[in-house]
């Protein structure tokens, strides 16, 4: 029988009273290498004798001393004594009714928020999809001429690629601040900080585009006592207070705004097709004669143009993931049904018309061309009726970008890359007021930097949501090659996938081929978003480097003014990175625990790395566990590896009560990939998967 050594003590992580039982070393009939080299493996004797040497090694005394290196030190004059942790801990914890009590009522709030239906999670993004017909067609007229319906009608097909895409990733994470979310639990951060950023940007063009162009739709009809720059900043705040008034009311006036809107479109159909009718095809012959190519290659080329362009009539619709995590189960899929039908309809529909009754000259001076249809079909009163609303659900475009960019927010505040306050809720609506002042605030500082011109924001806008689109397809090849064992449905085709992520270049192309003075905006744009995003993800980074200065010039360190500055520096990146993360962890292979413990070092600011593991008392604790962290603990000097073994079962409410527990945020909490017969869905725990 093998020597037993006595239990670890669960403060020090040594043993009890720094005592091992005694053992008598084994006797070795041959040198080491020669067992190597042999075909017999060691004894058993030999083998356990390797394992308890390893499992005495001395530490240091209990207290927060910290780990030995002969790692060189970067700063020459200053210590670096705070870039290494301390000894992990060894320890069993009990869980208490306290915590399950708020553990419940946490998985209970994640169950409670899916509150959105079909309808009004249609409403949320559809405004903004069916809202920019009022947009689209003028800019897909002016280059695609008599050729605009056929480039629409391809640019509405495409969504049948996307859609299975969609449907694919919201089954396997139907979590908020997609894709974001996505390539956060398949990829690293920095991948994930990027989709952020262009999130960030292409939810304010939204609000910004549709508040703009709101307001030239009204300026083109009446003379504004104020400044268009001062009506759109009017919209904004509007539309912030809507927002205040909590998910579930804003919900309902995007309803009431959409159901508006298509009524209207409607009636304009209905009056176009009369008017068709008793006109005959005169103009649509006239309009045709006037805008028809000369050659086929031209003709390819109005299309194919008109094409990149239309796929604006699509904005919006990248917006629906991004809560996905409110909308009841199983009505995703439909959601990006209503969308997608009624977006093919209207957008052909309505172009033909205008085709048909409307002089191709005309269409081609001004931007208000479905309120002109609606005059010449009708009169003066459907007119004014498609202005307001055009006004109404360009409004609810501003709704949907702040109420995806709140989604956004929150969850980069849960993975600390925003602070904490994004978070917080009014008492009585639970609207997180933090992010919508917030956002509403950056949308208008990237309308101001444009000079408040809604051709520049519009020209960014196009680029931005491209590049976001082709965010899912990538982020379902990375799912299918990283994730593979993740359970979802439907399947999608890998060919699809590859034929949308080679379908986004070949437009972003053709529409900086069109304007080439769009990529100059979006990459001016881009970079400064991403620019903040790494700043506030290397927040220690930052203030090591600046540690480092402060060493080169020694004369600072005698300064009164400047000789506290260092202790400041340590004090600032110490606090940062002792807020800790968690590792929940099935078994006891060390190449498992050491890729989990590289991606903590690689993605998160933290010193201070907890591996937990949910014990079956039948089965017991993984009999290396302690061994393995043990050795990782030593061999990570810059971080502190607690091991922490809960009774129970790895379920969402003992990870929620282990999360209240620990105080450590449940998307702070990391795990490998479940497979297809684990029980319960990644948003039922709300950890974060980080390894096959």
């Amino acid at each position: 029988m093998p020597p037993k050594c006595l239990e670890s003590n669960g403060d020090t992580g040594m043993a009890s009273n720094a005592q091992w039982i005694a053992i008598d070393p084994i006797q070795r009939t041959t040198e080491p290498h020669s067992i190597l080299a042999s075909h017999n493996p060691p004894s058993f004797d030999e083998s356990q004798y390797d394992i308890i040497l390893r499992r005495q090694r001395v530490r240091p005394p209990t207290g927060p001393s910290l780990k030995s290196t002969t790692v060189p030190s970067r700063f020459l004059n200053l210590s670096n004594d705070f870039e290494f942790a301390g000894w992990g801990t060894y320890s069993k914890i009990q869980l208490e009714d306290a915590d399950y009590v708020a553990g419940e009522a946490r998985v209970k709030e994640r169950n409670e928020i899916k509150i959105l239906g079909q309808f009004t999670a249609s409403a949320l993004a559809g405004n903004a999809v069916l809202g920019s017909v009022f947009y689209a067609i003028p800019a897909v007229v002016a280059v695609a001429s008599v050729y605009s319906p056929i480039s629409l009608f391809i640019a509405t097909l495409t969504l049948f690629v996307w859609r299975p895409i969609m449907e694919e990733l919201g089954s396997a994470f139907p979590i908020c601040g997609a894709p974001y979310s996505y390539i956060l639990n398949i990829s690293n951060k920095s991948l994930a900080i990027l989709s952020a950023a262009l999130l960030c940007l292409d939810f304010a063009s939204t609000s910004v585009v549709s508040a703009a162009t709101a307001i030239s739709y009204l300026a083109g009809e009446v003379e504004l006592p104020f400044p268009e720059f001062v009506g759109v900043i009017l919209i904004l705040v509007i539309f912030t207070l809507v927002s205040l008034s909590g998910i579930k009311e804003s919900a309902r006036v995007a309803l009431c705004v959409l159901s508006f809107h298509m009524t209207a479109m409607t009636v304009l159909v209905i009056a176009g097709f009369v008017h068709w009718r008793r006109i005959g095809n005169a103009q649509i012959t006239q309009n045709w004669h006037d805008g028809k190519a000369s050659s086929a290659s031209e003709i390819a080329k109005q299309i194919f143009n008109g094409f990149c362009l239309g796929m604006l009539g699509l904005t919006g619709f990248e917006c629906t993931p991004a809560y996905i995590a409110r909308i009841k189960p199983g009505r995703f899929p439909l959601v990006l049904r209503n969308l997608h039908y009624p977006a093919i309809v209207l957008n052909c529909v309505v172009m033909t018309l205008v085709l048909a009754i409307v002089p191709l000259e005309t269409i081609l001076q001004g931007d208000n061309v479905l309120s002109i249809l609606a005059e010449q079909c009708v009169g003066k009163r459907l007119r004014t009726y498609i202005v307001v609303d055009a006004i109404i659900v360009l409004c609810g475009g501003v709704l949907t970008g702040i109420l995806s960019a709140c989604e956004l927010l929150q969850q980069l505040s849960l993975d600390r890359l925003v602070p904490k306050s994004f978070c917080k809720v009014l008492p009585i609506t639970n609207a997180p007021y933090v992010s919508v002042l917030s956002f509403v605030a950056f949308s208008g500082i990237v309308y101001a930097s444009t000079g408040a011109s809604l051709d520049v924001v519009s020209k960014m806008f196009s680029l931005v949501w491209l590049v976001v689109m082709s965010l899912f397809p990538l982020a379902l090849l990375l799912l299918k090659f990283n994730r593979g064992r993740l359970p979802r449905a439907p399947n999608t085709s890998l060919s699809v996938v590859i034929f949308a992520l080679i379908l986004v270049p070949i437009v972003f192309a053709g529409n900086v081929v069109v304007d080439p003075t769009t990529a100059g905006y979006f990459s001016g744009f881009t970079i400064a978003v991403v620019a903040f995003f790494a700043a506030t993800r290397n927040k220690t980074h930052i203030l090591r480097c600046l540690y480092w200065l402060y060493d080169q010039f020694p004369s600072l360190h005698r300064w009164s003014m400047t000789n506290a500055l260092g202790d400041t520096l340590i004090n600032l990146m110490v606090t940062l990175k002792r807020q800790p993360v968690c590792i929940l962890v099935k078994t006891d292979e060390i190449n498992h625990l050491f890729h989990m413990i590289l991606y903590v070092r690689d993605n998160e600011e933290t010193t201070c790395v907890k591996i937990v593991h949910f014990v079956d008392e039948e089965i017991g604790v993984p009999s290396e566990l302690e061994a393995n962290a043990r050795i990782l603990d030593e061999a990570f000097p810059e971080i502190t590896i607690d091991l922490i073994i809960v009774p129970g079962t790895f379920n969402p409410v003992n990870v929620a009560t282990l999360a209240h527990h620990l105080d450590i945020e449940p998307s702070l909490m990391f795990m490998s990939c479940p497979g297809p017969r684990f029980k319960y869905g990644v948003a039922e725990l709300g950890t974060r998967i980080i390894t096959l």
